[in-house]
């Protein structure tokens, strides 16, 4: 079930996708949220930071798992996304440092990073509200197109258009890692609920082919169509070709 809902502008995307997550909160406490990295719910961020300056939202008993991380870079690597959710949410809010989690990707055994990360997410239980961006290859997480997807947390090959894509935030493309630790794909479809977030004409293809186009392992944000309850919010230019 997709409910879609397209907004008019950058600070109407942003309210709607933190006012979403506030409700949760403000109706659940204790909430597990799913957090995403990357410049799409930077400004989420933001405005539940404001909230929660305002009174509006607690994060004290709430816990989180984020979707990935970079494998090579330890956490205080300025493009660690260790780094990035602490400078951009946990640091201003009040939630728990013990309370949040991030894949480790300075681990020298990624492969049992991995799987201490889905034995974490075992024991939390289920996930209330998975936040994703989309990849321009249709990637969720990094869970990126293949003739199979992996469902538990794994290390991924990272695809040659997701790292250029991502090139702008390193000094050259060199220096952007060439392996991920990510939530697999049957994890992120546990959550009861989902939110998916996208803004930009360059994401209109992309957004088409995942809520409209066939269910194919090669777009995994097209497995989202399965899911029972999916929130879509999408600015004018993302959601031009639907």
């Amino acid at each position: 079930m997709l409910n879609i809902i397209k907004v008019k502008d950058e600070q109407q995307f942003n309210e709607t996708g933190a006012g979403i997550i506030a409700s949760l909160l403000q109706s659940n406490p204790r909430a597990i949220l799913g957090l995403a990295t990357g410049s799409t719910p930077v400004g989420v961020y933001g405005k539940l930071i404001e909230l929660y300056r305002e009174g509006v939202v607690s994060f004290k008993q709430a816990s989180s798992f984020n979707l990935d991380e970079y494998i090579g870079l330890d956490e205080q690597h300025p493009e660690s996304y260790r780094r990035f959710m602490n400078e951009k949410l946990f640091n201003h809010i009040d939630i728990l440092p013990e309370n949040t989690h991030v894949p480790s990707g300075s681990s020298s055994d990624p492969e049992q990073a991995a799987a201490e990360y889905n034995r974490l997410l075992e024991q939390a239980g289920q996930i209330d509200l998975q936040l994703l961006g989309l990849g321009h290859n249709g990637h969720i997480g990094f869970n990126e197109p293949a003739e199979e997807l992996t469902g538990p947390t794994h290390i991924v090959k990272l695809e040659e258009r997701t790292r250029q894509a991502n090139a702008r935030y390193f000094p050259s493309i060199d220096e952007v890692p060439t392996h991920a630790i990510t939530m697999g794909i049957g994890t992120i479809l546990q959550a009861k609920q989902i939110l998916l977030m996208a803004k930009g004409a360059d994401k209109a293809e992309v957004v088409a082919r995942a809520l409209r186009g066939p269910i194919t392992t090669q777009c995994p944000a097209s497995l989202l169509q399965t899911h029972p309850n999916v929130v879509v919010v999408l600015d004018q230019a993302a959601g031009g070709l639907l």
